[in-house]
C-alpha cells in the first residue's frame, strides 16, 4: 500500500454527484481511503501527487475524457479501471486493453474489480 493508516487508497474520478457520493460511502465502508475528483483537472492533480493504490475513472467527466488522468496513473505504475455507460468499442485503441466497468454497477462489482487490480499489480511487483 502506498498510503498511511494502513488503508488502501482509491482515486475515484466521477462527475455525477450522486454516483460519486454513493461510491465514496460504499468504498469507505469497505475499508478504503477514498480521494474524490469531480473534474479531470482535480483527477490530474491527485494522480500527480497523492499516494494512490488504485483508481476508478469515469471516462466522460463534464464533457472531458479522463485519459490524461489514466496516462498520469500509468506513468506512476498505478492500476486503474475505466467506468462508462458504453462498451469499450468506442474507446481509442490505446485504451481498449484496460479494464472497463459498465454502468450501472453495484458496490460488490466495484470492490471486486478494485481487489483484482490490486492483486494483479502486486503479482507484477
Amino acid at each position: 500500500m502506498n498510503n498511511t493508516g494502513g488503508k488502501t487508497c482509491v482515486l475515484v474520478c466521477e462527475d455525477e454527484m450522486f454516483v460519486a457520493m454513493m461510491l465514496q460511502d460504499r468504498l469507505e465502508g469497505a475499508g478504503y481511503r477514498v480521494l474524490m475528483a469531480p473534474r479531470v483537472s482535480k483527477g490530474l492533480e491527485l494522480a500527480s501527487s497523492e499516494p494512490i493504490d488504485v483508481a476508478l475513472l469515469d471516462v466522460n467527466m463534464a464533457d472531458e475524457e479522463s485519459f490524461p488522468v489514466a496516462e498520469k496513473l500509468r506513468s506512476r505504475g498505478i492500476p486503474f479501471i475505466f467506468s462508462s455507460g458504453y462498451d469499450d468499442q468506442w474507446l481509442p485503441e490505446q485504451w481498449r486493453s484496460e479494464r472497463l466497468l459498465r454502468k450501472p454497477y453495484d458496490t460488490k462489482t466495484v470492490t471486486a474489480a478494485l481487489s483484482e487490480m490490486l492483486e494483479a499489480g502486486s503479482s507484477h511487483a
